[in-house]
């Protein structure tokens, strides 16, 4: 009974420093937006006062059905959030890890526990131990809403193995959308050409007030100085469910496809309206139980390429879907446990049906190749440690 007693005192306390921790999350956007008017570091002073929240990243994958090059092993950056031990970097670089360690910037090597990771966002979040002595460097998040194109900005990071690396640039662009991501669930990104290379991934973007603004999570392979990372107001978003529930839940509709607009019906003569093309749907979705139909045409028009044939859905839950905007309200309606209500286009003839919505599962294309343990390709010969 004692044990048991002490068990539930510990996850109090646990739980009680969590609602602390979001409490100031929560607080930090309004702070970092009037610092930001005022104050404007040098970057050496940045450099000075904020590497030392920024982490190497070690995890070591194992893949126990090919016969060589089982193990692998992956370096990646990340920051602490909390001086009780959260580490935030993306998923990428520790999803399915077998082994994850974190080297602080005074060189100490600590073990890492997973507490939680989302493969769609990239984001994740790790557990080290408290030190003994003194207290852990922390990067506080900053208000990414706030960000314009040319705030000049730093990313500090372990690039090719050099740790505590720091590379300034601006902010190149916002709300990039990257065509790898799941088309229903992507999220817009911040575009810098502050140098990031492999090895960067799950470090912060800083302004010049010090504060988090991104996650640096990409670059673009055939460019030069074309980075992307993960604005701060979603990755601050996400860290209580990480930590307390391991994962995102999403509601699952399990459609994938395009808007069709004016242009689009032009060029066809079919017979289109405005909504959305279902070109795909997902096996034993919602949608798929509910018997919306998808595409069997495959064309390309131009450099957009899209499946021809499935159903239209004009509206959602009464909100009809004339463009982007329209679309993002109609599936912020869309909440696990209830029913949705879809107006659907079929062959001339309009229709009504209703489904209930369930959690989205994790679907293989979510995750990156280089994430899954149990599948990832090397070519023979090559080194099998690798940068993120």
């Amino acid at each position: 009974m004692l044990i048991a007693l002490v068990n539930r005192l510990g996850l109090f306390i646990v739980r009680q420093r969590m609602r602390v921790l979001l409490a100031a999350l929560a607080l930090v956007p309004a702070a970092s937006a009037f610092a930001a008017a005022e104050c404007n570091q040098s970057t050496a002073d940045l450099y000075d006062s904020k590497s030392p929240a920024v982490v190497l990243i070690t995890a070591l994958t194992i893949n126990p059905y090919r016969m060589d090059d089982r193990v692998q092993q992956v370096t990646g950056s990340g920051f602490i959030i909390d001086a009780h031990g959260l580490v935030m970097t993306n998923s990428h670089v520790v999803f399915g890890a077998q082994a994850i360690a974190v080297t602080l910037d005074n060189g100490t090597e600590l073990p890492a526990k997973l507490l939680g990771a989302d493969p769609i966002f990239d984001l994740a979040i790790l557990q080290i131990p408290e030190p003994d002595r003194g207290k852990l460097p922390v990067l506080a998040f900053g208000d990414s809403d706030s960000v314009r194109p040319g705030d000049r900005v730093v990313a500090i990071g372990n690039p090719l193995g050099f740790d505590q690396t720091i590379t300034s640039g601006i902010v190149s662009g916002l709300n990039r959308i990257l065509p790898e991501r799941p088309r229903m669930l992507a999220h817009p990104m911040i575009q810098t050409d502050a140098a990031i290379n492999p090895g960067n991934s799950g470090g912060p973007l800083l302004n010049r007030c010090g504060d988090v603004i991104g996650v640096t999570s990409e670059i673009l392979g055939e460019a030069q100085n074309i980075g992307f990372a993960i604005p701060s107001n979603l990755a601050r978003s996400v860290v209580g469910s990480l930590v307390e529930k391991g994962r995102l839940s999403r509601p699952w509709l399990g459609i994938d496809g395009s808007l069709i607009d004016a242009g689009l019906r032009k060029i066809f003569t079919l017979p289109l309206t405005d909504g959305f093309l279902v070109e795909v749907v997902e096996r034993n979705s919602p949608a798929g139980v509910a018997g919306i139909i998808g595409g069997r045409l495959p064309v390309k028009v131009g450099s957009r390429s899209m499946i021809l044939g499935g159903d239209v859905i004009v509206a959602i839950n009464d909100i009809e879907l004339k463009n982007v905007e329209s679309l993002q309200r109609a599936l912020k309606t869309i909440v696990i446990g209830t029913r949705a209500k879809m107006k659907v286009f079929r062959q001339g003839k309009t229709f009504t049906t209703e489904f209930a919505i369930t959690e989205r599962p994790l679907q293989p294309g979510d995750v990156p190749e280089s994430s899954q343990s149990f599948t990832s390709q090397q070519a023979p010969g090559k080194n099998n440690d690798k940068m993120h």
